[in-house]
C-alpha cells in the first residue's frame, strides 16, 4: 500500500480493485447527479478564518453523540452491500470503528446481520431501519437490534421510492445484483476482491434472508424488495415504530425545518440532516445547506447531525462549527474498506482525525466542543434567501 494522506488516495486504490459494478454502486447519485456532486462541492464555498499567535497546544476531538462518548464526532454511516466492497466488510468496518472509537451504523440492507457484527465486536453499534410495510419484520429487526445490543436505532426516512441511479440500472445493481456478462469479465479481473469473496460464506442479505417473510434464499428476495417499502408512510407510522423501539432513536433523511419539527415531535434523540448521500432527490440542496435553517428552528431541543459530502476533516469542522453534534461518513470509509478492508478503514478514520485536529487548531481553537461559526466565512445567502 502507498503512504495515504487524503481520503481520495483510497478512493483510486478502491476503484482498481473493487469490481465496477460495487465500485459505481458507491460513486454515484441519482438522475443528472447534481445533488451528489454538490454535496461535496458546496463545502469548499465555505472558507476556514485561520487566526495566529494563539496558543494550539492540547487539542481535543473527544466529544458525545447522543451522549456516548466518541473520540471524535464523526460515525460510520449505514451504508448497504458493505459486505460486496470487501468480504466480511460490515465486520471489518465495525471492528475499525470501534477500535478508533466512533459509532458504527449497520444497514438493515446489508451483507453481514446484526447477529454476525455482534458476535465479532465487543462494544454496542448501531442499528438503522428502513420504514418498511411489514409490522412483524420491523419488531422482529429491532428485537434482533435489542438482542445484539446495539445502544441507538436509526430509521432512514427518506426511502419511500427509490431514486433511479443510472449507472445501478446499467449495472444490473439490485437486490440480489443481476450478473451480466459485462459484470461477470470484469469481476474476474479483481483478483485480490475475488480471492477475498470465496473466503465468506456472507454473500447475500444477512438481515434479510431467512428472517423477512416469504424470503427464504437470494432468489426470493428481488419480490420482497419491490414491495417492501412503505410508500404511505407518514408520521404516525414512524410513532409505531417509536414504540417498538425504546432505546435512544436517531432519525435520518430530514432535509426541512418542518420535518426536523416533526421529528422532534415523535420523540426522536437526534435528527440526521441527510439527502441519502445524493441518492433520492436530484436537484435537492446538499446537506451542508439545509443544515443551518434546521438549526434555527430545532435550536437545541434535539441533537442535530450531518450526513452526505463529507470527504475530509476540513469538512467535519464546517459542519460542526455550522451548529451539527455530529457527522457521518459513508463513501470515505468505503473506499478504505474497498482498498484495504480494516486497515482501509482506519486509514479514513485517522486522515480524518488528523485533518481535523489540524486544521481546529489552525483556526485558533482546541477543543471540538467549543466551535462556532466566528472561525468560518459563509458566502451571503448560502443557507436561504431563496425566491419564492
Amino acid at each position: 500500500m502507498p503512504v495515504i494522506t487524503e481520503i481520495e488516495d483510497l478512493r483510486r486504490i478502491y476503484k482498481r480493485r473493487v469490481p465496477k459494478m460495487f465500485f459505481d454502486y458507491t460513486e454515484s447519485g441519482s438522475w443528472t447527479e447534481q445533488t451528489f456532486r454538490e454535496n461535496s462541492s458546496d463545502f469548499d464555498k465555505i472558507y476556514l478564518r485561520q487566526r495566529v499567535a494563539i496558543d494550539m497546544e492540547g487539542r481535543k476531538t473527544a466529544s458525545k453523540m447522543i451522549g456516548q462518548d466518541v473520540s471524535m464526532p464523526v460515525a460510520l454511516a449505514p451504508v448497504g452491500l458493505t459486505g460486496m466492497q470487501h468480504f466480511d466488510g460490515e465486520i471489518k468496518a465495525a471492528k475499525a470503528a470501534e477500535k478508533f472509537g466512533v459509532p458504527y451504523s449497520l444497514s438493515t440492507m446489508s451483507i453481514c446481520s446484526i447477529e454476525d457484527v455482534a458476535e465479532n465486536t465487543s462494544k454496542p453499534f448501531w442499528m438503522q431501519v428502513y420504514t418498511l410495510k411489514d409490522d412483524d419484520f420491523m419488531q422482529r429487526l429491532f428485537d434482533r437490534a435489542k438482542a445484539a445490543k446495539c445502544s441507538a436505532a436509526i430509521i432512514t426516512v427518506d426511502l419511500q421510492l427509490l431514486g433511479q441511479r443510472h449507472k445501478d440500472v446499467k449495472n444490473g445493481l439490485s437486490a440480489p445484483p443481476k450478473l451480466t456478462p459485462a459484470s461477470v469479465a470484469n469481476m474476474m479481473t479483481k483478483v485480490q476482491w475475488g480471492l477475498g469473496m470465496l473466503q465468506t460464506k456472507r454473500r447475500f442479505f444477512g438481515n434479510i434472508v431467512g428472517h423477512a417473510k416469504g424470503v427464504k434464499d437470494p432468489s426470493s428476495l428481488s419480490s420482497w424488495t419491490a414491495q417492501a417499502f412503505d410508500q404511505a408512510l407518514n408520521w404516525d407510522r414512524i410513532r409505531e415504530f417509536r414504540k417498538m423501539w425504546d432505546g435512544p432513536l436517531i432519525i435520518k433523511g430530514i432535509m426541512d425545518p418542518r420535518d426536523a419539527l416533526e421529528a422532534l415531535n415523535v420523540g426522536a434523540d437526534a435528527i440526521i440532516v441527510s439527502n441519502h448521500g445524493g441518492r433520492q432527490l436530484d436537484g435537492a440542496l446538499s446537506s451542508i445547506r439545509a443544515l443551518e435553517p434546521i438549526m434555527d428552528v430545532v435550536g437545541d431541543k434535539i441533537e442535530v447531525h450531518l450526513d452526505s459530502g463529507i470527504r475530509s476533516g476540513q469538512d467535519v469542522l464546517k459542519a460542526l462549527a455550522m451548529g451539527a453534534k455530529g457527522t457521518y461518513i459513508g463513501r470515505a470509509y468505503v473506499y478504505g474498506l474497498g482498498a484495504n478492508g480494516q486497515q482501509g478503514v482506519t486509514d479514513a478514520l485517522n486522515v480524518i482525525h488528523k485533518e481535523l485536529e489540524v486544521s481546529m487548531g489552525l483556526c485558533g481553537r482546541t477543543d471540538v466542543n467549543n466551535l462556532d461559526r466566528d472561525i468560518l466565512m459563509v458566502p451571503k445567502g448560502f443557507s436561504g434567501d431563496w425566491a419564492q
